[in-house]
C-alpha cells in the first residue's frame, strides 16, 4: 500500500525522507515553496543525492510536489497569471532533479470571467510551461467548486486536459474531501462516482488520491478538511476508498489537519490495519 502525508520541506529532501520514515509512510507530498507564494530555496545537489539513495533503499513510491495556493492560472489579472507561469516553469525545472515524480496544482479561480475563459487560460499556461522531454507528470486536482473555482466538475477537468497540447501526458489527483464537497457521494455511492469519473475523464488518467475527510455535508462547496473518521465522509467510507479495486494501487496522500507528525503516523497505521 502506497500511503503517506503532507510533510514540511524546511529541512530539504533529507528531512522529508526522515519524517516519512518516522510516520510509516512510503510516499509523501510537500510544497515546492511557501504555500502562499515566494521564492523557493536553491537546490542542494548533495541533499538530492542523499534523498534519491534513501528513496531507493526504502522503496518509496512517487513523491507529490504541490504548487503554492497562490498559483492561479486563470486569474483576471495578468500579473497573477504571469506569477503562475513563472512559478510553474521554475517548479517543473526543479522537479527534474528528482525525475519521474508528480506535480499537483489547483486549476484556479476564474473570478467572474466564466468557466470557459478559465479553462482556456489554464490550458494556455500549460502550453507555455509543459515540455515533451520532462519526466514529471503534472496533475490537475479535483476541486470543491467553492466560489469561482474551476475543476469542481469532472467535465471541467477533462476540458482542460483536452485543450492543453500535452494534456494526454497529464493526469488527475482526486481529493476525497473536495469531490464530496462538490457533490460527488464518495461515501454512499463510490462506484457511481468512479463510473462518472471514468465517463467524464477516464480512470486511466487518475494518478493519485488526496485522502481526506470533510467537515462539511455533501455538496457544501466549502473545502474544509477533517481528520480521518472525524468528518462527514467517515472512516468506513475512506476504508472503502483505499480498498477499492480501481483505486488500491494508487498512491494515497493525507492532507488532514494535524499538530504533530504523530497524528499522521496514527492515521497511516489505522488505514494500513484496515487494508484488505
Amino acid at each position: 500500500m502506497l500511503i503517506g502525508c503532507h510533510l514540511s520541506a524546511a529541512d530539504g529532501f533529507r528531512g522529508l525522507a526522515r519524517d516519512a520514515i518516522a510516520v510509516g509512510a512510503n510516499v509523501f507530498q510537500f510544497f515546492t515553496r511557501n504555500p502562499r507564494g515566494g521564492a523557493a530555496k536553491p537546490i542542494d545537489p548533495e541533499d538530492v543525492a542523499d534523498f534519491l539513495a534513501t528513496a531507493r533503499k526504502e522503496r518509496f513510491g512517487p513523491i507529490l510536489a504541490h504548487a503554492p495556493y497562490t498559483l492561479n492560472a486563470c486569474s483576471a489579472k495578468e500579473d497573477t497569471r504571469r506569477f503562475a507561469r513563472e512559478v510553474f516553469a521554475d517548479d517543473l525545472a526543479r522537479m527534474e532533479h528528482v525525475p519521474g515524480n508528480l506535480y499537483n496544482f489547483h486549476p484556479g479561480s476564474h473570478v467572474g470571467q466564466g468557466v470557459e475563459t478559465g479553462i482556456a487560460q489554464i490550458a494556455g499556461i500549460l502550453d507555455e510551461v509543459l515540455r515533451p522531454e520532462q519526466s514529471t507528470t503534472v496533475l490537475l486536482e479535483t476541486m470543491s467548486g467553492k466560489g469561482s473555482e474551476v475543476g469542481g466538475r469532472f467535465e471541467e477537468i477533462r476540458a482542460i486536459l483536452d485543450r492543453a497540447a500535452l494534456g494526454a501526458r497529464m493526469g488527475v489527483c482526486l481529493d476525497t474531501c473536495h469531490v464530496w464537497d462538490a457533490g460527488y457521494d464518495v461515501a454512499g455511492d463510490l462506484d457511481g462516482v468512479l463510473r462518472e469519473f471514468d465517463r467524464a475523464v477516464g480512470l486511466d488518467r487518475l494518478r493519485a488520491i488526496h485522502l481526506n475527510d470533510s467537515r462539511n455535508p455533501l455538496g457544501a462547496r466549502k473545502d474544509r478538511h477533517a481528520r480521518i473518521g472525524e468528518g462527514c465522509i467517515g472512516l468506513e467510507a475512506l476504508v472503502r476508498v483505499v480498498n477499492h479495486p480501481l483505486l488500491r494501487d494508487l498512491p494515497f496522500y493525507l492532507e488532514t489537519p494535524q499538530d504533530e507528525l504523530s497524528g499522521w503516523a496514527a492515521e497511516i497505521a489505522l488505514l494500513r490495519s484496515r487494508r484488505r
